[in-house]
């Protein structure tokens, strides 16, 4: 597979999100055995970014992946993240404060089965504790030589330049794909520049990709693929009532009908270049910067064969220009 560079650190192209063998997608298909043989024959394929958290299945996905990098941790970069904390009901809260970070960290170091985290992300900001004192709780993890590198997940680019004054940042993890483009500063955070509903606050995060190009930072999508959508598998809104998509507004009976002119027009391309239309929304993401490194997540060896496989496709200039002038989705994120 070709490699892109991670804080210096060659990795494969695509990585591989490890969150559905344990979390919101179909739970009825687990099977911890045969992810644990995914995960290693990722690795076998080049795939060596791997991306978990702590609140995936409740501490589940983390020692999920930690057993199944057992003798192989030195070949990854192993990503996990803090900020989060379950609620009753199912909720998850946001938790910042240094006391959850250093906690989280010693649990998350336990269940990987590792000295130290390569990469540590802060799941999403707290807005009850000053940015500052969980980034600066953060550091002090990378001090103790707990942590190799900080990331943030799904903040605007004034976050981002708030932490970073106080400590690099390595990575900014975000949503995008080609239904997703909140953090390229489209406004609206919609494909081709049309209003709709932002991740973030109403004025968007801002052009997080190229904040990280000017700072030397990863930018790492999660969902390239729009949560299956654009695999063009997805054609019906039938789904288990424990996947959380089933209640996501662009998985509803009607939007789902309308987003189909989307997977139209990735399938046409896709069709033009021999490739799946999963191939052609990774190869999208990847055309996006040399510092793009997207997280496509599965538990299905075929799919993760499928995915690697979009490092090695070139896009023309006219499928590129096809797929950015692609129709607003109907619907938000969540």
């Amino acid at each position: 597979m070709r490699t892109r560079t991670f804080a210096g650190t060659p990795v494969g192209a695509v990585g591989l999100g490890c969150m559905p063998m344990s979390w919101a997608y179909n739970l009825a298909e687990r099977d911890d055995e045969a992810s644990v043989a995914l995960i290693r024959e990722a690795v076998e394929l080049g795939v060596t970014f791997l991306d978990t958290a702590d609140v995936y299945g409740l501490g589940h996905n983390e020692t999920l992946v930690g057993r199944a990098l057992s003798g192989l941790r030195d070949r990854v970069v192993l990503a996990t993240k803090v900020g989060l904390r379950p609620e009753p009901g199912g909720a998850m809260g946001r938790d910042g404060s240094p006391g959850h970070v250093r906690a989280g960290a010693e649990e998350s170091l336990r269940r990987l089965g590792t000295d130290v985290i390569d990469l540590y992300y802060l799941h999403r900001v707290d807005p009850r504790v000053p940015l500052a004192e969980t980034w600066g709780a953060m550091a002090e993890l990378v001090a103790e030589g707990k942590v190799r590198w900080l990331g943030l997940s799904e903040v605007t680019v004034a976050q981002a330049e708030e932490a970073h004054a106080i400590h690099p940042v390595a990575a900014v993890q975000s949503e995008m794909s080609l239904w997703t483009r909140d953090p390229m500063g489209v406004p609206g955070g919609t494909a081709g520049g049309a209003p709709g509903a932002g991740a973030l606050a109403a004025e968007g995060p801002g052009d997080v990709v190229g904040w990280c190009a000017a700072h030397g930072a990863a930018f790492v999508p999660f969902s390239p693929l729009g949560r299956g959508f654009l695999t063009g598998t997805v054609t019906s809104a039938d789904f288990d009532d424990k996947d959380f998509r089933s209640r996501n507004p662009r998985f509803q009976e009607e939007a789902l009908r309308q987003n189909m002119r989307i997977v139209d027009v990735v399938r046409r391309v896709a069709e033009r270049r021999g490739a799946t239309p999963a191939q052609v929304a990774i190869a999208w993401v990847l055309a996006q910067g040399e510092h793009v490194i997207p997280i496509p997540g599965t538990k299905k060896v075929r799919y993760l064969r499928e995915n690697a496989a979009a490092a090695d496709l070139d896009l023309t200039a006219e499928d590129l220009a096809e797929l950015d002038a692609l129709p607003a989705p109907v619907g938000g994120r969540y």
